[in-house]
Order: C-alpha cells, then sequence, then structure tokens
C-alpha cells in the first residue's frame, strides 16, 4: 500500500495473517523529494523523523528497490551510510552491503556518502551533491508503560507489542535501545499459568530464544524483557513493572 504526497513519499507493507517482527514493520520509509547535501538531509531526517536510513538486510534492501521503482526517476537519493570506514548514520553497526558493480572506495577520500542507483544498489559520491534522501520513523515508544498498558497502546495505535523470532530482529532491537532510559524494554512475550508456556502475542511460536542465564521460571504475572545494555538477555519480569517498549505496525 502507498500514500503518494508531492514532497514525501511514505512506503509501508501490508500483512495478511501472522507476522514476525520485520514483517510487521518497527519502522518506515519516507522518501523526501527535496534536494539537500547528505549534512542537510541528515539534520533533516533527525529533526523530523528517526534519521537517515539503515538498511540491515535483503529485506530492507527489497524496500528500497520498491521505492525506486515507485520514483521511477534517476534522483538516486541518499541512505544513512558515510565514508568514515562506511559507518551509519543512526550509529547501526550492521555490516550489510549492496554496492553496485562501479563502487569505488578511495581510502583517500573522506568526503563521500551513500546513494542508491537507478536499481536500487549503492553508489558513492560527494556528500556536498545536492539530492533527495530517505528517512525513517521508528516506533520505540519512550514512555514507562506496564506490560498491559503498553500493549494496548500498541494495538490502539500502531499493531502489537514486538516479536522476536530471529537473530536479525534481535540485533535491530539491541541497535535502537542501547541509550534507554530504563534498564529493559518489554516485549510481546507472556507466560500463561492455565496452559503452563510461554507464548507471543503476535501467536508466533517461540522458537528463538535469548534468555538469561536461569531464566525463564515459571512464574504466573510474568512478561518477557530484554536487557537495554549488556548482553541484551531476556528476562521475566512482573507485568506491574514499567519499562518503555517498541509496537510493531502492519
Amino acid at each position: 500500500m502507498f500514500c503518494v504526497d508531492e514532497n514525501l513519499i511514505r512506503t509501508w507493507f501490508m500483512f495478511i495473517g501472522q507476522c514476525s517482527f520485520m514483517d510487521c514493520q518497527l519502522f518506515e520509509y519516507l522518501y523526501i523529494k527535496q534536494n539537500k547535501n547528505w549534512t542537510e538531509a541528515q539534520q533533516y531526517c533527525r529533526k523530523n523523523h528517526t534519521d537517515l536510513v539503515t538498511v540491515t538486510n535483503m529485506k530492507d534492501m527489497e524496500r528500497l528497490i520498491n521505492i525506486s521503482k515507485l520514483m521511477k526517476s534517476n534522483d538516486q537519493p541518499y541512505i544513512g551510510l558515510f565514508r568514515d570506514n562506511w559507518r551509519w548514520s543512526d550509529g547501526s553497526s550492521f555490516s550489510f552491503r549492496h554496492w553496485n558493480k562501479d563502487f569505488n572506495n578511495p581510502e583517500s577520500i573522506s568526503d563521500q556518502c551513500a546513494m542508491t542507483d537507478d536499481g536500487g544498489r549503492w553508489k558513492n559520491d560527494n556528500c556536498a551533491e545536492r539530492k533527495p534522501f530517505i528517512c525513517y520513523d521508528v516506533t520505540l515508544i519512550k514512555e514507562n508503560k506496564t506490560w498491559e498498558d503498553a500493549l494496548y497502546y500498541c494495538r490502539d495505535h500502531h499493531h502489537d507489542l514486538v516479536t522476536i523470532t530471529n537473530m536479525d530482529d534481535q540485533r535491530w532491537i539491541q541497535e535502537k535501545v542501547r541509550k534507554a532510559s530504563t534498564g529493559y524494554v518489554w516485549m510481546g512475550l507472556r507466560y500463561t499459568c492455565t496452559l503452563d508456556f510461554w507464548f507471543w502475542v503476535s501467536d508466533e511460536v517461540v522458537r528463538y530464544k535469548n534468555w538469561a542465564s536461569g531464566e525463564p521460571m515459571d512464574d504466573c504475572d510474568m512478561s518477557g524483557a530484554m536487557e537495554t545494555g549488556g548482553k541484551h538477555l531476556w528476562r521475566k519480569k512482573h507485568d506491574s513493572e514499567k519499562f518503555i517498549f517498541f509496537c510493531s505496525k502492519v
């Protein structure tokens, strides 16, 4: 589903039935059709959204390609990668790269930034070039809420509390909570005393796990939270405790 505006294109994808964390989209890509240099684009994204887009895997890459197809132009918009050993604008440490075959990596030139080519692959050019760019928005809710209040908030305003089904999901959350104001972030993971098992509120089966040693002890009124520091392990926490949380989006 696409909504088109003269200066802004938002893109998101709707899925039917059960959805995993990355399919439900914790973040939204926004094509800003204003010509700015890379630094100006970064400032715009940080002021109005979250940051210039970070691309973590091929699923993200496919979304960029879809944006390129939608635009049907040779704009070659900026992404959040810049030449300082090629780092991401938002500080993420993801190593995924998708350079085109003409990519050159001049060691002596520092003012190089990344953008997409016509096919969605990446190329580098001088950061002073004025181009459109792609921001992203993320739904990290920086309000401390009980687990139940967080669940209702997500379902009222977005889709659901976050589900983590694999290591990519885990790493993405880790990157976004490094500077969190609380020691933990709620997940959509819950223990049912009646049926005696842990489950995701999205109905996903609990296969991938990242519990701390000795966790979880199966106790009533407990839900799953991830450490925002250290090894970002999962721990059971009483529902009445208050933490920030991620909402997934459809």
